[in-house]
């Protein structure tokens, strides 16, 4: 590949370590309801919207609920918990990358499965808003990764052609939707996203310090 013209960032495990609380959030709302998902099934959905992760359960189980409905309890959930925290902390090594690409005159985006509202309040309790131009979440676009809609309009909005940008992820439907875009995809793999197939990407870091910058950035060109 070569230099990237812009970077495109997922949020939950490439930006922060918040997966976990995304999964209990979930599970909670499995016990509830009385529904008996293994974490390899659970694991199936990471890096999928909300809706589209009940769309699928209520059609294998064939349930009377309501998607839209049991969607929104499910992000209601989340808010106030990320609300309530002072600080959230970036990945490690993650920020020196930021700010190299920032110096750099690199654009960034943050695309995402989560809820635009739980977007904004990571970005501003983490402190890392300040880096990207940009932020989209699969809800604003109607398609959830592993389709590539959300990257497709994150480059569009960056003004940078899909084949031009570098994606940062973690998840198997992530990567899968990056590499979909037709874009150059680095998984992630430290932390709680080592569970997920990342065998799609075409490169894969433990650490964002592992990147030189200046090698990484040599290595890119034709």
């Amino acid at each position: 590949m070569k230099k990237p013209v812009a970077v495109i960032f997922d949020m939950d495990g490439v930006l922060v370590d918040s997966e976990p609380f995304h999964v209990q959030n979930e599970k909670r709302m499995f016990s509830r309801l009385g529904l008996d998902i293994s974490d390899e099934e659970h694991a199936r959905y990471m890096g999928t919207a909300t809706d589209v992760m009940w769309e699928q359960i209520i059609r294998e189980r064939k349930l009377s609920l309501d998607v839209s409905e049991i969607t929104a309890q499910t992000i209601q959930q989340e808010i106030p918990y990320f609300e309530s925290l002072d600080k959230i902390d970036p990945i490690p090594g993650l920020v020196n990358l930021l700010e190299k690409l920032q110096e750099s005159g690199i654009p960034m985006a943050v695309a995402s499965s989560s809820d635009k509202a739980i977007i904004d309040i990571i970005l501003e309790k983490s402190g890392l808003g300040k880096y990207f131009h940009y932020t989209v979440s699969s809800g604003e676009i109607g398609k959830s990764k592993p389709d590539p809609d959300v990257f497709l309009y994150a480059a569009k909005l960056l003004g940078v052609a899909p084949e031009n940008c570098l994606v940062f992820e973690d998840s198997r439907n992530g990567i899968k939707a990056a590499k979909a875009a037709g874009m150059y995809c680095i998984a992630y793999c430290g932390g709680n996203s080592g569970i997920q197939d990342q065998s799609q990407a075409d490169r894969r870091i433990a650490d964002f310090s592992e990147i030189n910058f200046e090698m990484f950035l040599k290595q890119q060109q034709p």
